[in-house]
């Protein structure tokens, strides 16, 4: 099959894309930019507009306005063209319970009319050589997501989404996720993650991009983003007495983290300044550690949910279309 992209062309592109529901706007003037190969987050609260922006990625929802293209192709003229491309699962994969895996690969090969040789390819990538021949009910959870994955695979994709790919397992089952979709990452496939557990994205991603509201409010490199914004923690006594001095005195933001511990997000240059000042005041200091910034930590200050305990439920909508292209 001949392709219409190249090494340069952008794996997903996205331009003033909009979804507009009557009064509602789901997703409003949303743009991306996928380079192939990236490890890609998509991140957002419940209701942010990102099942919507999918649906219309994959060109299962005919967009309000704006432009979607994977690999140069457009999402809703040219999708018979963009299926072949593209490989996906949901947050549980459904399988033949019965059959074994190798089987019911042969049953999605069959609908795909891929070449049978290809199965055993896919099972070789996740690791499920050794259990092919088992029935898929035996199957450890962990398992049955590989299994999920090397559907995906079958018809050799570009664009690779996965939905909550680590929700449910275990640990030893999350580290084997996790290194499969680094191996997936390195052999030149694009990821398209959609995850909340932000420790597992910043982990594992190259590109984020975070959305609410059904407004894009950022895109761009993790490491990036996190650069710069690393905080100070420290440990003193009294307190309430820390906090008066580093607020008043040296105008920083500063949050308390308990009885004797706060937290600062100050310039590493002006720590000596403020253990002066806190030793001017008669503030006992046990400790001063600087801490990296996570992503965590960034999510919450760009959606604006920093002050609340609650941490946000950013889970994937199944898109069940899209179990196997």
């Amino acid at each position: 099959m001949s392709q219409a992209f190249s090494d340069t062309t952008l794996a997903i592109e996205v331009s003033n894309l909009s979804k507009r529901y009557g009064e509602l706007i789901a997703v409003n003037n949303v743009n991306l930019a996928i380079p192939q190969g990236a490890i890609f987050g998509f991140l957002g609260p419940n209701g942010a507009g990102k099942t919507t922006t999918i649906r219309m990625l994959l060109g299962l929802i005919k967009q309000t306005g704006g432009s979607a293209h994977l690999l140069g192709y457009d999402s809703v003229n040219e999708r018979t063209k963009i299926l072949p491309l593209v490989g996906a699962i949901v947050e549980t994969p459904t399988f033949y319970p019965y059959l074994s895996g190798r089987d019911n690969l042969k049953e999605l090969a069959l609908v795909a009319g891929v070449a049978f040789k290809r199965i055993d390819e896919v099972l070789e990538i996740v690791e499920l050589t050794n259990r092919a021949k088992d029935k898929v009910k035996t199957y450890s959870l962990g398992m049955k997501q590989r299994l999920g994955i090397a559907a995906a695979l079958l018809n050799n994709p570009r664009i690779i989404f996965l939905d909550e790919p680590t929700n449910g397992l275990d640990p030893q089952g999350t580290v084997d996720m996790r290194n499969l979709i680094l191996r997936l990452g390195q052999s030149g496939h694009t990821i398209f993650l959609s995850s909340h557990l932000l420790y597992e994205v910043e982990h594992l991603c190259s590109e984020v991009a975070i959305i609410n509201k059904g407004d894009l409010l950022v895109q761009g490199n993790v490491q990036q983003l996190l650069q710069g914004r690393s905080k100070i923690i420290m440990e003193v006594n009294p307190v309430n007495t820390a906090i008066n001095v580093l607020t008043h005195t040296l105008g920083e933001v500063v949050t308390s983290l308990g009885v004797t511990q706060l937290e600062t997000s100050m310039a590493a240059e002006r720590v000596p300044e403020a253990v002066q000042a806190l030793v001017d005041a008669g503030v006992k200091i046990y400790s001063v550690a600087p801490q990296k910034a996570s992503l965590e930590d960034y999510f919450l200050s760009v959606t604006g949910t920093g002050g609340s305990d609650e941490k946000p439920n950013i889970a994937l909508t199944a898109i069940p279309e899209m179990v196997a292209a």
